[in-house]
């Protein structure tokens, strides 16, 4: 190795700034790769309406245990997977309030709080898990935190049965009363992830004249790489690489957009006609938000809680919503047990692509938590415990993976919260109705 870099070492561009993934050249001279240089990476994955847990449940315990019909695509990354059976969020279910189980589930999901029913503008829920985090790390990083979507919701007014539509739209609360807005634009979070505002052209300029980010730092990058070890020259091509192919389908998205006339419906800029590639998109900015170190903290609402999206790409035609109240119509639970294969088959794929991505000694899936999962169980009969929890990652090596681990049932899953956030580096006293740590999982 012919030079030392700063972690965060940034290639600068007119209106642009590009990260570079964790290099050898930015470890300690006499502990190339080492595991614990390279932080330790969080995000949040939530699915709507439950799931169909007959299918979800892995068959027997610990590390000999059999993935359910639901979780076969997850195979590939089994020794990267906690299953956790058990975990509950009792402030989902109603306190004297009435139905709104779908808004329940949504906002008590990170912060384990129980959202408060007003027919005026007042809202309280509580802090969110990842909120948590990002007050106290966020300064580390480019952005504190990034909170992703793909459907767009209310901007006011009620949603689900007098709870404002604030519950439904985010599952991040900044504190118990201002909810993180969610951003389902893809062109948007690369513009966050790479664009520099303060400095010549801005996003809007570089799209109009066909710029990459990397065409504008191309000197930079150039230079950089004469000066690099081969590993690192290897590495730097693959992230390239990897930045420019989601720039262009993210260009191409936005022409997809423009050639296709929806009638009598208002659809967002750039956003993918394709559900699929929207969400195939999303988890990639992820990833790259990850690797470059752009920030540690993620959440991601694949579907709104109550979504009454058709999934026709695995032959689902009616909503998911109307579906998920099948009362045991075994048409219905079919279907539902299709759109339950399709999401977990685009979260496979999301922690594959962390797995192939180098970190140190190991990959970057090893230096993550990344949990999956919905704040309802059963939808049919809007349970909130029992939840379909899947914490995949190693945390930097202090998660003992590669189980289905059984926890006391109606334990709190923001137990679960409190030991992923002693893992950031990010502790707090307790969270919602926490009432202790989850040491089970630990190495």
């Amino acid at each position: 190795m012919s030079m030392q870099l700063n972690r965060r070492t940034m290639l600068k561009g007119v209106g642009c700034a590009v990260g570079l993934p964790l290099l050898e050249a930015m470890l300690p001279q006499r502990s190339f790769a080492a595991e614990a240089a390279a932080p330790v990476r969080m995000a949040f994955i939530s699915f709507p309406n439950g799931a169909i847990m007959d299918a979800w449940r892995p068959e027997g315990e610990g590390e000999s245990f059999k993935f359910g019909p639901t979780m076969q695509p997850l195979a590939e990354v089994r020794s990267h997977v906690t299953v956790l059976t058990g975990l509950a969020q009792e402030n989902g279910f109603s306190k004297g309030d009435g139905a709104g189980d779908h808004a329940r589930s949504s906002a008590s999901l990170l912060t384990g709080a129980h959202p408060i029913k007003t027919s005026g503008a007042h809202i309280r829920v509580g802090q969110s898990v990842d909120q948590a985090a990002a007050e106290r790390i966020g300064h580390l990083t480019k952005l504190p935190s990034l909170e992703l979507g793909t459907e767009r919701g209310k901007d006011a007014g009620s949603c689900d049965s007098g709870y404002s539509c604030a519950y439904s739209n985010s599952i991040s609360w900044k504190d118990a009363t201002t909810p993180m807005v969610t951003e389902i634009k893809p062109r948007l979070v690369f513009d966050r992830l790479f664009g520099n505002s303060a400095g010549g052209i801005g996003p809007s300029r570089r799209n109009r004249v066909r710029q990459s980010v990397l065409d504008l730092v191309s000197e930079q990058a150039a230079d950089l790489q004469q000066r690099l070890g081969r590993s690192d020259q290897r590495k730097i091509d693959q992230y390239f690489s990897s930045v420019r192919e989601i720039e262009q389908r993210i260009s191409r998205a936005g022409q997809q957009r423009q050639e296709v006339v929806v009638p009598e419906f208002d659809t967002p800029e750039d956003v993918p006609t394709d559900v699929q590639e929207h969400v195939q998109l999303m988890y990639d900015l992820m990833a790259l938000a990850f690797q470059t170190d752009a920030t540690r903290v993620i959440t991601f609402i694949s579907a709104k809680e109550g979504s009454n999206r058709p999934y026709r790409m695995v032959g689902v035609n009616n909503g998911h919503h109307e579906l998920s109240h099948h009362r045991s119509d075994p048409e219905k639970i079919e279907q539902l047990q299709k759109i339950d294969l399709f999401l977990v088959g685009e979260f496979a794929r999301f922690l594959t692509k962390l797995k192939e991505t180098p970190e140190g000694a190991g990959n970057l899936l090893d230096n993550c938590m990344v949990m999956y999962g919905s704040g309802l169980s059963d939808g049919n009969r809007h349970k909130h415990d029992d939840l379909p929890i899947i914490l995949a990652g190693r945390g930097g090596g202090t998660i003992k993976s590669g189980r289905h681990v059984v926890v006391r049932e109606g334990a709190p899953l923001n137990n679960l919260f409190l030991s992923m956030l002693d893992r950031m580096g990010a502790s707090v006293a307790s969270l919602g109705d926490s009432t202790g740590r989850l040491k089970i999982i630990d190495a």
